[in-house]
């Protein structure tokens, strides 16, 4: 039984077991208050099943106490320490007099109250005559249980208190800081980092030497504040933390060396990349500039594949703070403008291992440090590339379709197959958008902004039927995007139907290219015929100049299941070719889908 240990506790931890005093008025260990009579009932059956001379007793208020006891100040003292060593109790457990208490609850019928200290030292049978919850369980018994093991012998202090206190007070405010960050750490601290030791931080120290073998003065030697911190830097070790001073970027920063390595200079950034196991990297930014210039870093740096798309992010006149989060990595970029200089890092490091991306990066921020000088603009390679910006792919979509406004709300229609596996759907790049419906058997999706949009042009779809090899047109982004804006291909329609006599689409006599799928097909007076397909996806190889258009009639009846009414005309006349561009591409959108 847990009281056998407790007596086998007392005895080693006292100098004078047989001469031990008992104190006049017993005390109590207090485990801990429930606001209701039937919490506390429930709490005392759990404990019950683990430790003896459990009681309930009324605080008064509508609280309700559980309390091991009663017991002599010396036992309790000592009873209180083993058991929070074991984790039996709660560490906030303490002790408390029989003066604390009113009525007792548990159990039904007793008055501990009035009763003596219990003797842990009596001999088991004594003690089970005097527990009537012992003889009800001597009857059931059918082996003595296992015995329990002794907690390891409290280790004598490298200090004396008094030592303990004058080193301690040769400590600089920083280090005071840290050692509370570091009893935070450890779960013993909930208080302010505010350098200063009062109650709660004596009471956080008492508990870590609890914790870890010593004894409970409240105040750490010089060799337990090492063993401390030891502690709290271990997840560090192996890092090959350096402070690295980097003349030609003019910072100097904490990093860690056995993860990363210097690679190039491709301004604004300093690139040091992956040396190691672990995909990690650190960018020093170094750059002349305002406040537009660190406002455009900010903007462009959310561009980049290295910074996921989700995660908080901010712009402060004179700094940004960028995290990115996503499934594999998360990236934390700063950036400080102060006397016409931009400087900062980005840390990027796997996803999962956060406890010590966390501490690196604190140790980053704390080590930043401003050095003379910026990188030379004309450093790095000469080498110039679309797709990067400074040595960094900018992020891209997976898919880019064309798509043409339907109402003045920004109502689009494009092809299904671009919201397909998507994470976000943007048009033209900066407006995100919503499926409003979509139809995989005609290959045409509904998308809805996620803000009010005020289009350029919005598509009317022709209600007179057109003739066989009249004059149409498409607006697409035929290369994705690359050109800024919309191009129109020119051709003619060669029939009202599909190959194999499908009424639902046109076959157009065109050279279109796959960005231009989902833009409007429109006639010489820039009314909307229908919707360019994407090219078939089986094996059949069409000839050069075969497209495929889904019929105005069937995205007409399309958007208004879905609660939009489109535009129509029947005005069959023709408009100058430069007019004509202009309304084709006023309508003409880019989709983008995300991963």
């Amino acid at each position: 039984m847990v009281r056998i240990f407790i007596a086998l506790v007392c005895a080693c931890l006292l100098a004078a077991p047989g001469a031990r005093a008992q104190e006049n008025d017993p005390v109590w260990v207090q485990i801990e208050a429930q606001p209701s009579l039937a919490e506390a009932r429930a709490r005392i059956r759990d404990y019950a099943a683990r430790l003896e001379d459990v009681n309930g007793f009324s605080l008064g208020g509508g609280w309700y106490a559980v309390a091991l006891g009663p017991y002599a100040r010396d036992d309790a003292d000592s009873i209180l320490r083993s058991l929070r060593l074991q984790g039996l109790i709660p560490r906030d457990a303490y002790i408390a007099r029989s003066s604390d208490y009113r009525q007792q609850f548990w159990p039904i019928g007793a008055n501990a109250l009035n009763q003596p200290a219990l003797d842990l030292n009596a001999p088991p049978a004594e003690t089970a005559q005097n527990d009537p919850a012992s003889e009800a369980n001597e009857a059931t018994a059918v082996a003595d249980p296992a015995p329990l093991e002794t907690p390891a012998a409290i280790e004598p202090p490298d200090e004396t208190p008094a030592e303990a206190r004058a080193s301690e007070s040769e400590l600089t405010r920083e280090e005071r800081a840290l050692l509370q960050e570091a009893l935070q750490w450890s779960g013993h601290y909930a208080g302010a980092i505010d350098a200063a030791f009062g109650r709660g931080t004596r009471a956080s120290m008492a508990r870590w030497q609890e914790a870890n073998g010593h004894e409970t003065t409240g105040i750490l030697t010089t060799g337990q504040r090492r063993e401390l911190l030891a502690q709290y830097n271990a997840v560090l070790e192996g890092l090959g933390l350096e402070l690295v001073r980097d003349e030609d970027a003019g910072i100097a920063v904490e990093m860690p060396t056995a993860f990363v390595a210097f690679e190039k200079y491709e301004p604004p950034f300093a690139h040091y990349v992956a040396s190691g196991d672990v995909n990690a990297r650190v960018l020093l930014i170094s750059q002349q500039g305002t406040q537009d210039t660190l406002a455009g870093l900010y903007d462009i740096m959310q561009t980049l594949r290295i910074v996921p798309e989700t995660g908080p992010r901010s712009l402060d006149g004179d700094n940004f703070t960028l995290i990115g989060e996503g499934a594999l990595q998360i990236t934390h970029a700063q950036a400080w403008l102060e006397d016409g200089t931009i400087k900062g890092f980005a840390l990027i490091w796997p996803a999962g291992d956060e406890e010590r991306r966390t501490r690196l990066l604190g140790r980053m921020q704390d080590s930043f440090t401003r050095l003379d000088g910026v990188l030379d603009p004309a450093a790095g390679s000469a080498m110039q590339n679309l797709d990067l910006v400074s040595g960094l792919e900018i992020r891209k979509p997976r898919l880019n379709r064309s798509g043409f406004y339907v109402d003045q709300g920004g109502t689009v229609v494009t092809t299904a197959d671009v919201v397909q596996g998507c994470t976000r759907i943007t048009i033209d790049d900066a407006h995100e958008a919503e499926v409003a419906t979509r139809d995989d058997g005609l290959g045409i999706a509904v998308l809805r902004p996620l803000e009010t949009l005020a289009p350029i042009a919005v598509a009317a779809f022709q209600q007179a039927v057109p003739r066989l090899q009249s004059d149409i047109a498409v607006a697409g982004y035929s290369y994705g995007g690359v050109l800024g804006a919309p191009t129109l291909t020119f051709g003619h329609l060669a029939d009202l139907r599909g190959l194999d006599g499908e009424d639902n689409v046109k076959r157009l006599a065109l050279n279109a290219l796959d960005g231009d799928a989902g833009g409007p097909v429109v006639d010489a007076g820039g009314a909307v015929l229908g919707m360019l397909l994407p090219n078939p996806s089986d094996e059949r190889k069409l000839p050069q100049g075969v497209s495929f258009a889904a019929d105005g009639a069937v995205l007409k009846r399309l958007l208004e299941e879905a609660g939009i009414t489109p535009s129509k005309t029947s005005d069959t006349d023709q408009i100058a070719p430069e007019a004509l561009t202009d309304r084709a591409a006023g309508m003409t959108v880019l989709v983008s889908c995300w991963e």
